[in-house]
């Protein structure tokens, strides 16, 4: 017993060592996109998500809405279900299964 736990400790620099040279590219990447994709939005950012909402709440008081093409109408509906699945993936992965769901 003893000399199996003196091998397991005598290969753990070695295991550290490999995980260290497998993640770095990997995390090195990670990092560099991190750093552009997950910064907080600027005030420039936030004024135009302001105006973005305003003008879709005008558009749909002036009843622009209705002049939508059928065209634009399905992409729409195709984005929102695909965000709504991936929400639900998401839910899924989050608790672990998909038992519980009334599927």
């Amino acid at each position: 017993m003893a000399q199996a736990v003196q091998r397991l400790v005598g290969k753990v620099p070695t295991l550290v060592n490999a995980a260290v040279t497998y993640s770095r590219p990997r995390l090195s990447t990670f990092w560099y996109y991190a750093r552009v994709e997950l910064v907080p939005p600027t005030p420039a950012e936030i004024r135009k998500a302001i105006e973005g909402a305003t003008n879709l709440v005008k558009g749909y008081q002036s009843g622009r809405l209705a002049q939508t093409t059928v065209k634009d109408a399905l992409r729409n509906g195709l984005v929102a279900t695909e965000v709504l699945m991936w929400f639900y993936i998401g839910e899924c992965i989050g608790k672990g299964g998909i038992v519980g769901y009334n599927v």
